[in-house]
């Protein structure tokens, strides 16, 4: 199964969406994890996902931390999270240990 393309949303310009043969959008964790504290990053959190909804492409949020980002991030509709709320970084040749568990 190949790796999906992904768009970074932290330092990439944002022209290059509509130019790029895409799967998914990532979310850069500044955003996520400013947005339970600044209305901004909610706005910019909300609007990327509206954005990808809008191009159909995923969207994925990585660096969430606690459960009041994930449930934030639920609410926005946004598809997948990652980050230390879930599972620390694992290395290739044991996350099969790991998903088997």
């Amino acid at each position: 199964m190949p790796l999906p393309r992904r768009f970074r949303t932290g330092y990439s310009s944002l022209a290059y969406l509509s130019k790029l043969p895409l799967d998914d959008l990532k979310i850069d964790r500044v955003f996520v994890r400013g947005m339970t504290e600044k209305a901004e990053d909610t706005s910019i959190v909300s609007t990327i996902i509206s954005l990808a909804q809008g191009l159909n492409l995923k969207v994925v949020a990585e660096g969430v931390e606690t459960e009041e980002q994930a449930q934030l991030l639920r609410l926005l509709r946004c598809d997948q999270v990652q980050g230390f709320l879930f599972s620390p970084p694992v290395a290739a040749d044991k996350i099969q240990v790991l998903l088997r568990a």
